[in-house]
């Protein structure tokens, strides 16, 4: 019987994947599955997978023939998983020696559906810890109570899957599954949705999955058009959210967090293409006028006098286009 199924999707990452593997391999267990997604790979990082196969136990190799995308390269894993607990990894991370026996043996020790941890952010040389934003550890809680408040950062604002443990009774229910093609904050309607549906969860303090910043082939660094996805991500999380039978508590908190992110990205149009950056604009005032108007002006009134200087003067571009255009 496979006890656990690790799902770590690789798209060109020759240069780290070598680290990632030795992680693997210092973590395996013969009741352990590490199920590596060659996102089809075009640098040499398919030939480091299959010889993975041969070296280390427990591995299954998956290839697409055309690049999806992370969260369809997450989707491929959890169709081939055939553990009882399941958890993710990117293909430029890695893990402690040890981590995941002692990550599974407290999530068994807990019985709850899924639970998070902390993590390592890896910059360079430095090396900053990074803890789920949720006081009580240890502790069996229903994961709904952890979505509030609304002005407060809250788990389901540490949105990496890659930072827990998720029990099979999840994927069976239909909660692990991505948003197929989104290219970036694939992880946002996937954390809202566990947060509201899942039954029981727990946070813990343990640390052994270090997260790389900086790589050059990340979407963080990319300002293409696969950076708007963020767009059609958060649509969900508001679309899913208004139609939740706790929406009127629940919509303060998910509006706040999309304008923070239409903020974020705003105030950096530098880094993107020109064509990306008028797309941006145009994109981000049209997300502002479906956003429930009534909860926009409530999260509007509660933000910063900059952002909530920007946010206002997109979304009465929005409302010019659509008087000219009528």
């Amino acid at each position: 019987m496979v006890k656990l199924s690790v799902i770590v999707p690789f798209y060109n990452v020759r240069t780290y994947a070598p680290d990632t593997l030795r992680s693997l391999r210092a973590n395996a267990r013969e009741d352990f599955e590490f199920i590596l997604v060659d996102d089809c790979s075009t640098d040499g990082t398919a030939e480091l997978l299959r010889r993975a196969q041969d070296e280390i136990p427990g591995v299954v190799v998956r290839r697409h023939e055309k690049n999806g995308g992370l969260a369809t390269a997450r989707n491929t894993g959890l169709d081939a998983a055939r553990g009882t607990y399941l958890a993710f990894l990117d293909g430029d991370d890695w893990l402690a020696p040890g981590f995941y026996a002692e990550l599974l043996a407290r999530t068994e020790a807990l019985g709850c559906d899924f639970v998070r941890t902390d993590h390592v952010q890896a910059d360079g040389r430095a090396r900053t810890v990074h803890r789920v934003p949720h006081g009580r550890r240890d502790r069996v809680m229903a994961p709904r109570e952890a979505i509030l408040p609304a002005s407060r950062t809250t788990s389901v604002d540490y949105a990496y899957a890659w930072a827990g443990l998720y029990h099979r009774r999840l994927l069976d229910r239909g909660l692990l599954h991505f948003t197929d093609g989104l290219r970036t904050a694939e992880d946002r309607p996937w954390i809202w949705r566990l947060h509201r549906e899942a039954d029981s969860f727990a946070v813990l303090g343990l640390l052994g999955i270090f997260y790389r910043r900086g790589v050059a082939s990340s979407l963080t660094q990319i300002g293409d058009m696969r950076q708007l996805d963020f767009i059609r991500s958060f649509d969900q999380v508001i679309r899913e959210t208004a139609a939740d039978r706790d929406a009127r508590a629940l919509l303060p908190k998910a509006v706040r967090n999309y304008c923070a992110i239409i903020s974020h990205h705003m105030s950096a149009l530098e880094r993107f293409e020109p064509s990306v950056a008028r797309a941006l604009k145009s994109m981000s005032a049209g997300a502002l006028r479906r956003m429930p108007q009534d909860v926009l002006d409530e999260a509007l009134g509660s933000m910063d006098v900059e952002r909530a200087t920007l946010l206002r003067r997109l979304r009465r571009r929005s409302a010019v286009k659509e008087v000219a255009a009528a």
